[in-house]
């Protein structure tokens, strides 16, 4: 018996078959080889075609079964993890109207801010724990707004993983989780936020029929499965934005507990029991994969637009293009920790919410032609993400979310160790790593929600620690003076 997971990132879209009882990859891949394009036709823009996910989708679906060898017949269910807030809209016959605006696109900023103000910051922090902000509600009142003729022939709005739900079941439906992320839920009512619609003009209809985040949410239709190699009717089981996934993958389920990822972007993810949130809407909260009203489970989430994106960046355009990144790594512990007073603000991917939704860019300073050489920017620039991360965990301080073990996949920029020595040395966190990813926790997820799995622990019995990192005391006063360097440079740029 086998799960199929799927991760929908801005990136690339994953696919991933586990054994049901033991939790072990059978076959994992991913598409495209490189980076999907993300458009943008103005400072500020970031947009998607939805059919480009669906076609990488099948890509990595087509490998994933050739690899394995396994009878189709024998997956007994299907989770969803996807980019958290981006905007998919369809007509009536469930075509897309334009390109999806996702996550790291700025233009509904004013939108978001002009609710919060007019509607008023007490109602929509109580209500919605977040400002509007950039959200996707905000989005979708832009498309009202500058796009009036394609807002017409609305018939549904969807959240990308809602998109990719719809096209292997031909239903459209959606979660609460989903539409807390999109700011389309109260909290207070434990309903739809039907005064942010009616502030917006956004017609309630719009929204899908909302079903649990572990559930049933229709079955892989005849069509879909001859596309994609699978046998039809298997249940589409679990769906949820990519970070409560991605906290969901790692049993970061309970008051307390804080996951991270550092991927295109960074993100530090802890579960509060209470009702909490930041005034300033600097971090977010949102309803996490196992919240009800009754056992309430919210997800404090920080998100820092530019980090994996900028480690990126610095390889393909400072010199390093055919460098493995595990050697660019070796090549920045050469440079002592502070990179000799060279800073990288790493804020270059569209506005930041931990800086109050501004979009400054990002700056490369202190830079002293005689000292730094291009292996202190590979540092900077490791060193930057990382200190940006402490930046906002001061602020999720102030809300009682206060990291004293941080786990996170074995992935990413937490394969660099001078990314996780320098989390780990400035914050004073332990990090754990273990061997699960987002597909893999969508595939545990489609187990819970088609009842292979009768508890979480049974769905996490194959999960393991491959590694701790401890801080490392004797540097600790090193990091925390490039930090008080860093934040002065910020400060000075905001």
């Amino acid at each position: 018996m086998y799960l199929i997971g799927y991760d929908i990132g801005s990136s690339s879209v994953k696919g991933t078959i586990i054994e049901a009882s033991t939790g072990k990859v059978v076959a994992s891949a991913f598409y495209p080889k490189t980076e999907m394009e993300i458009k943008a036709a103005k400072p500020g823009w970031a947009e998607q075609n939805p059919d480009m996910w669906w076609d990488n989708l099948k890509a990595a679906t087509k490998e994933i079964l050739s690899s394995s060898k396994i009878n189709p017949a024998d997956i007994k269910a299907i989770g969803i993890s996807y980019q958290m807030h981006g905007l998919v809209t369809v007509d009536k016959n469930h075509k897309v109207l334009r390109p999806s605006i996702i996550w790291c696109d700025s233009r509904a900023v004013s939108i978001g801010e002009k609710a919060f103000n007019e509607i008023g910051s007490e109602k929509c922090l109580s209500h919605l724990l977040n400002s509007p902000g950039n959200f996707t509600a905000s989005k979708l009142r832009w498309v009202k707004e500058n796009e009036p003729d394609i807002f017409k022939q609305i018939y549904k709005i969807m959240l990308p993983g809602d998109y990719i739900a719809m096209k292997l079941t031909g239903n459209i439906n959606t979660t609460a989780s989903g539409l807390s992320e999109g700011m389309f839920w109260d909290f207070t009512t434990d309903s739809l936020a039907t005064f942010l619609l009616d502030y917006y003009g956004i017609d309630k209809d719009f929204i899908p029929q909302i079903l649990p985040t572990f559930s049933n949410q229709g079955e892989v239709s005849a069509e879909a499965a001859k596309e994609l190699g699978l046998a039809k009717s298997i249940p589409v089981a679990y769906r949820a934005g990519d970070q409560p996934n991605n906290a969901f993958s790692l049993n970061v389920l309970n008051p307390g507990e804080i996951a991270a990822t550092a991927g295109t972007s960074g993100v530090v993810y802890g579960v509060s029991k209470e009702i909490k949130y930041d005034p300033q809407s600097r971090v977010n909260t949102f309803a996490h994969v196992n919240h009800d009203k009754k056992n309430a489970r919210l997800g404090v989430l920080l998100c820092i637009n530019g980090t994996g994106i900028l480690n990126s960046w610095v390889k393909k355009n400072a010199g390093f293009a055919d460098v493995a990144y595990k050697d660019l790594d070796q090549m920045a512990a050469t440079i002592p920790i502070g990179s000799d007073g060279l800073s990288i603000l790493p804020f270059g991917n569209g506005a930041e919410r931990m800086l109050g939704n501004k979009n400054i860019g990002c700056h490369i300073g202190n830079l002293n032609f005689n000292v730094h050489s291009n292996k202190h920017v590979l540092r900077a620039a490791q060193e930057g993400i990382v200190l940006a991360f402490h930046y906002g965990m001061e602020i999720m301080k102030q809300i009682g979310i206060n990291p004293s073990v941080i786990r996170a996949g074995n992935a990413n920029m937490f394969l660099s160790p001078i990314f996780r020595d320098t989390l780990a040395g400035v914050s004073g966190a332990t990090i754990e790593l273990y061997n699960t990813d987002g597909s893999q926790g969508a595939a545990r997820g489609a187990g819970v929600g088609a009842g292979i799995y009768k508890s979480f622990s049974e769905a996490f019995s194959g999960l393991q620690k491959l590694q701790t990192i401890q801080p490392n005391t004797s540097n600790k006063q090193k990091y925390l003076n490039a930090f008080e360097n860093w934040k002065k440079y910020l400060e000075n740029e905001l």
